[in-house]
C-alpha cells in the first residue's frame, strides 16, 4: 500500500470559504487565510483551492483571495476554479500553484487536457470530477454540478487519463457534506479503470470514513474533506495517528 495524503479543501465564493450538502445550501464558514496558516502547521499533506462559483458565472478565477493564500501557503497547492484555456494554466502557475485543477473547462474542451499536459506535463494536470448517481450508473455534471452533462462519469476518466492528466479528484455530489462516508461505489467504479492517482471527495465525518477508504480501495491515493478539518472536528496531525494505528501508512 503506498503511502496516503490526506488534503484538506479550501472552496471559496467571493474570497471566503464556504461549504454546502450536496452542493447546495452554502453558507460561509471562514477566511481562507486564517485556514490556509493553520494546514502550514497541521500535518496536512497539501491543500486544494477552488472558486467554486467562477465557471457557473462565467468570470476569471478570483485572484485576490488566491494570491493571499500562495502568500502564506507553504504545502503544495492545487487552484481550480474557471481554468479554460492554457492561459489560465500558465498563470496560475506563475502564480505559484504546485498543480491546477480542471473541470467544467476540460468537459467543454477535451483537447485542454492533451494541450496541457504536453505544455507543463502531466503532473500538473489534476482534472476534477463532480459526479452523481443516474439510473444505475455515475453521471458526470459540471458548472460547480449543476448541469448535467448526460456522460458517463467513469468513461470521462478513462478518457481524462488517455489525454494526459496526471491525477483525479473524484468528488461524490451525493455525499458530499452528508459525513456518512465517502462513495466507496463510485471510487470503485473509477479505481477499476484507471490507474492515474485519485483522490477520494466528498462524505467524511469521521476519522474512521478515511480509514474505511483506504481499507477498502488501497488504490486509493488521498482523503480529501473540507468542512471537519476547517471546523477542527478532526484534528489531521491525529487522524493521521489513528492510520498509521491502523496499518495504512502516512507521513507522520
Amino acid at each position: 500500500m503506498t503511502v496516503k495524503r490526506i488534503i484538506p479543501c479550501l472552496d471559496t465564493r467571493d474570497g471566503r470559504v464556504v461549504k454546502g450538502v450536496n452542493f447546495e445550501g452554502v453558507q460561509d464558514l471562514a477566511d481562507p487565510i486564517e485556514l490556509a496558516q493553520y494546514y502550514n502547521e497541521s500535518g496536512a499533506d497539501e491543500l486544494v483551492f477552488y472558486d467554486i462559483t467562477a465557471s457557473q458565472e462565467g468570470r476569471a478565477l478570483f485572484a485576490e483571495a488566491l494570491n493571499r493564500v500562495l502568500a502564506v501557503v507553504k504545502l503544495p497547492l492545487t487552484v481550480g476554479g474557471a481554468i479554460n484555456t492554457t492561459d489560465d494554466f500558465r498563470r496560475v502557475i506563475d502564480w505559484g500553484a504546485s498543480k491546477v485543477s480542471v473541470n467544467s473547462g476540460a468537459i467543454a474542451n477535451p483537447d485542454l487536457i492533451d494541450e496541457a499536459a504536453r505544455r507543463y506535463g502531466s503532473g500538473r494536470v489534476v482534472l476534477s470530477m463532480d459526479v452523481k448517481r443516474f439510473d444505475g450508473g455515475f453521471r458526470l455534471f459540471s458548472k460547480g454540478g449543476r448541469i448535467d452533462t448526460g456522460r458517463d462519469a467513469v468513461e470521462w476518466a478513462c478518457e481524462a487519463q488517455d489525454r494526459g492528466a496526471g491525477e483525479l479528484v473524484v468528488n461524490s455530489i451525493d455525499t458530499d457534506g452528508v459525513r456518512n462516508g465517502f462513495d466507496l461505489d463510485l471510487l470503485a467504479a473509477v479505481a477499476g479503470r484507471v490507474t492515474i492517482p485519485i483522490i477520494a471527495s466528498g462524505g467524511a465525518g469521521k476519522m474512521e470514513h478515511f480509514a474505511e477508504l483506504f481499507e477498502e480501495i488501497p488504490v486509493i491515493d488521498a482523503g480529501l474533506a473540507a468542512s471537519i478539518f476547517h471546523t477542527k472536528e478532526v484534528n489531521i496531525t491525529a487522524l493521521k495517528k489513528y492510520l498509521s494505528e491502523q496499518g495504512i501508512p502516512v507521513r507522520l
